[in-house]
């Protein structure tokens, strides 16, 4: 067995636990989403705390793991795979020490190894700037991606005030960039600012973290009319240069302000224009329209490289009747690009 059973029937594994990976087992086909399963993975508390809040939304098509998560953060949580970082499942975490958390993870890796070779899709959600943040993300998206996993990270920068923070995180979101995928930079000052905006706490009125997550699993995991998959995701992502994701649900007659909610998300400032490649999908109620997938299209691909490699899905989804849910994996992007954004 991997690990102690948790009394909510979730599995917890800890240091020293043996694999119990058959090698007889056949190996992973990697050539649809039909033929492997969608993963969303909190590293650390905040990551935790996202994540369990985001499969919440996609519970029937998504696993859940959880590294290092708080006790705050397990509340309510009924089937995931939990990783523990400390020696005893009572001595959680590596606060402070990357390092740590980093090589506690590596050894890890032959349970990890259980879970990652069944997944194709990796979402992976961590704070950086404390030790399980900074440190397992790193390594658990380089085990995923060596697992021939696809992986989107999603990492938020501590607060500007926090300076010992800032200088763990920054040294950490090169590491995470390189072995994901795509990289998203969230910033905790935009965030917070937005939930004193919308009158709630920040860490729990993370809206937009969980609409990324719901857009995208729905993405990959159901027939649109105009149908996306893994291999076209990998198409785009493939792009040399940055990456960015965007998300956003408003009127289905407003695309210039669905492009612009989207731009005005947590995100780490970062202008698009002259990105090369653009996977788009588009989900509205049953009376959208192909001009109306058209205008969101134009809106969000206004400003790309004249050459750029645009892809786009399009589903129809009773319960958003007269809205529409946009989600935009951009990429291509020059390095280090900024638009000032606040």
């Amino acid at each position: 067995m991997l690990g102690p059973v948790m009394p909510d029937g979730g599995i917890c594994v800890t240091l020293g636990v043996i694999d119990s990976h058959n090698p007889h087992d056949p190996p992973r086909s990697s050539s649809s989403m039909e033929e492997g399963e969608l993963l969303i993975a909190g590293i650390g508390s905040l990551g935790c705390a996202w994540a369990k809040a985001a499969q919440a939304r996609v519970t029937n098509w998504v696993d859940l793991t959880l590294v290092d998560a708080d006790d705050s953060s397990m509340v309510g949580v009924r089937h995931a795979n939990c990783l523990l970082l400390g020696d005893t499942p009572s001595e959680v975490g590596c606060a402070g020490m990357p390092q740590l958390a980093e090589a506690r993870m590596r050894s890890l890796q032959p349970i990890a190894s259980h879970f990652l070779e069944k997944a194709e899709l990796v979402l992976l959600l961590t704070g950086l700037g404390g030790g399980s943040g900074s440190g397992a993300s790193v390594e658990f998206a380089r085990q995923a991606a060596q697992a021939g996993c696809l992986v989107i990270s999603v990492a938020a920068m501590p607060f500007e005030a926090q300076s010992e923070r800032q200088k763990i995180a920054e040294d950490a979101l090169p590491r995470l960039s390189k072995v994901s995928h795509v990289c998203v930079e969230l910033s905790l000052d935009r965030m917070a600012w937005q939930a004193r905006e919308r009158g709630v706490d920040w860490q729990q009125g993370s809206a937009w973290v969980e609409e990324l997550a719901e857009g995208l699993m729905r993405t990959l995991a159901n027939v649109g009319l105009i149908n996306l998959d893994l291999m076209d995701l990998r198409a785009i992502v493939s792009k040399s240069g940055g990456s960015t994701l965007l998300v956003a649900e408003g009127h289905c007659d407003e695309a210039q302000e669905l492009y612009l909610r989207a731009r005005s998300s947590p995100l780490a400032a970062m202008s698009v224009g002259g990105a090369t490649g653009c996977l788009l999908q588009v989900e509205g109620g049953p009376h959208m329209t192909l001009k109306q997938v058209e205008a969101v299209a134009d809106a969000f691909t206004d400003g790309l490289s004249i050459d750029a490699q645009v892809i786009l899905g399009a589903r129809v989804s009773p319960d958003l009747e007269e809205r529409m849910r946009v989600v935009a994996v951009v990429s291509g992007l020059p390095r280090g690009a900024s638009d000032g954004l606040v």
